[in-house]
């Protein structure tokens, strides 16, 4: 028996309330009547808890926030709206619940944040649609994080065992708009990738086909502009093993944002759609392939990572690595990648350990722990991680920027106390006046900044 009755995937614009609106909400009157209607199978379904995922609640890069406090409020006044107020009351016993579950299964996921109980639109839009809900009905409101889909799934996988576990009938709201690229002339114009995402994730969730909405990758939601995807992979993962119902109500990019409406009802249990065990085989195995091509370099980089991570230890050098490792002495940077973003990068222009082998362990630590850039790896995030080592050779003066070749030669600029480097070969800088620019700016000077002394090498790549 499942103890999640329904789910909702809906938008969140302000402008849907008449108050806000001022007619202007007419436009979009395919999705009010899917709204009222997507309201009512919720409604209908008499649930103890409503539970809200909402991309506008307080969130966190690494660490996805469940409401804390007895309760929260708001109201649209920020849109020009004084008369529409909300207030609820949170189901304080099934968000420890689900943050017990969590702390179990290492998910970054609880009330540690800090919340001051005013309530976002994201939340409150869906509220103003869930008027006719008892007023004994409880809440959870939950945030977004940067961590990637396949994390989110699994906070809705533990959503149903609170659920479960505490006997709840629960609702889950997946408040999110699609892409905001739709339309020439408004506020984010038009990129071709906006439609396109539109009809694949509305194509996706009308058929429930949540092991596709998983392999979304974070790159091309944000080349989209959505703040729906993680909302809807949160109830995904509620709905992970259960066969639903599915209507699509509407959707709408009238106003340049998508805006779409689904349903999810009659659940019943269905084991081949286990989306969250198949993901995490796909992941393993992904792994294993990719750790059997890594060269002595990079699987050693790996290993210093995990120690760190997962036992707080620095990683004794291994008798067994090749000579070249052991015996000579190197500058080396360590790129951790992750979902195809960067996830840290640390490393040295010159050699200051007695081996190349530690001089890589150090920087991987380095990387994994220390890049200010980013919060330090966690270890659920260690099977995900692409990491690139390269050795540095020794730099040389230019006498000409002639003497560059950004796929070849990285650079080192300096002057003065200011040192930057940048190595060769990155996606993105094409051009000798790019790589030094940036160059410049990494050594805090001004992109233009004269009479800099400039140095060139090489690097051999390790991936």
């Amino acid at each position: 028996m499942s103890y999640v009755k329904s789910a909702v995937m809906v938008p969140h614009p302000p402008l849907i309330l008449p108050r806000i609106g001022k007619g202007e909400e007419k436009h979009i009157q395919e999705i009010i009547d899917a709204y009222k209607q997507a309201a009512k199978t919720i409604v209908d379904e008499k649930p103890d808890t409503v539970i809200i995922i909402s991309p506008h609640a307080p969130s966190y890069y690494d660490y996805m926030q469940l409401s804390s406090g007895k309760s929260g409020k708001g109201s649209m006044a920020q849109f020009g709206d004084y008369e529409d107020q909300f207030e609820i009351q949170y189901d304080t016993q099934m968000v420890d619940e689900i943050s017990r579950l969590a702390d179990e299964a290492g998910i970054p996921t609880g009330t540690l944040g800090q919340q001051d109980g005013t309530l976002d639109h994201g939340t409150m839009v869906p509220l103003y649609f869930l008027k006719d809900l008892p007023e004994n009905t409880k809440f959870i409101r939950i945030g977004v994080a940067g961590i990637d889909n396949r994390m989110h799934y699994m906070l809705g996988q533990l959503i149903a065992r609170a659920a479960k576990d505490l006997g709840r009938k629960v609702a889950i709201v997946a408040s999110g708009d699609l892409s905001h690229c739709q339309k020439a002339g408004t506020h984010y114009g038009y990129k071709e990738c906006g439609p396109a995402y539109d009809k694949k994730i509305m194509d996706i969730m009308s058929r429930a086909a949540f092991d596709e909405l998983l392999q979304i990758s974070e790159q091309e939601a944000q080349d989209a502009m959505v703040c729906g995807q993680k909302p809807f992979c949160v109830m995904a993962g509620a709905l992970d093993g259960l066969k639903p119902e599915t209507k699509s109500l509407a959707h709408s990019a009238f106003f340049g944002v998508g805006y779409g409406v689904i349903t999810y009802n009659d659940l019943n249990p269905d084991a081949s759609r286990d989306f969250g065990r198949q993901a995490q085989e796909q992941l393993n195995e992904e792994t294993r392939k990719r750790m059997e091509k890594e060269d002595p370099w990079v699987a050693l980089a790996r290993k210093a990572i995990n120690a760190a991570i997962l036992e707080q230890e620095i990683l004794e050098v291994p008798a067994d690595l090749p000579e070249e490792l052991l015996y000579t002495q190197a500058g080396a940077f360590v790129s951790i990648h992750e979902d195809g973003t960067l996830r840290g990068c640390i490393g040295t222009t010159e050699p200051t350990r007695d081996s190349l082998a530690k001089e890589i362990i150090f920087n991987a630590i380095a990387a994994s722990t220390r890049d200010p850039r980013f919060p330090a790896i966690a270890p659920y995030e260690l099977n995900n991680l692409e990491i690139n080592v390269d050795v540095l050779n020794q730099a040389e003066p230019i006498h000409s920027i002639d003497d560059l070749d950004v796929k070849k030669y990285g650079v080192i600029v300096t002057k003065d106390d200011h040192r930057g480097l940048l190595l060769p070969d990155l996606e993105g800088v094409d051009t000798v006046e790019k790589q030094l620019s940036i160059a410049k700016q990494k050594a805090g000077l001004s992109p233009d900044e004269p009479d800099c002394v400039i140095e060139r090498f090489e690097v051999v790549r390790h991936r």
